[in-house]
């Protein structure tokens, strides 16, 4: 059975390509969501594998750590495995002291470290 996967934020082409970029490498399905209302609705319904933020919700341009800091927060979504996708370290370092982990950027979504966390989740 896929994992699924949520992916929050990012604006229909790069939703695109993170969505190509994921199902070319591993057995899953990935959802979108444009705010964290609308990723809470999703996570009470779904058992997501992985949760994937945008630097910069692309709805409305809020802040991505916000998000995963109010996931992380909340007792329903607080284990969920959730990573930033941003190509600056000082937003990954932030979202990754709040729990998530250690994400990726557009830029490296075809390098093979990227390419190993996301395996470390999803398997491959």
């Amino acid at each position: 059975m896929p994992h699924l996967v949520l992916d929050i934020g990012n604006c229909g082409p790069d939703h695109a390509a993170i969505k190509r970029f994921l199902t070319s490498r591993f057995d899953c399905l990935v959802h979108q969501a444009d705010a964290l209302a609308d990723a809470q609705t999703k996570l009470a319904a779904n058992d997501y594998a992985l949760v994937l933020v945008n630097r910069k919700l692309d709805i409305d341009y809020s802040d991505g750590v916000d998000v995963i800091r109010q996931l992380k927060t909340a007792p329903a979504t607080s284990a969920v495995p959730m990573m930033l996708v941003t190509n600056y370290p000082e937003h990954q370092e932030a979202a990754v002291a709040l729990g998530a982990l250690h994400g990726f950027g557009k830029l490296e979504m075809n390098d093979p470290a990227a390419i190993d966390r996301i395996a470390a989740v999803l398997g491959e």
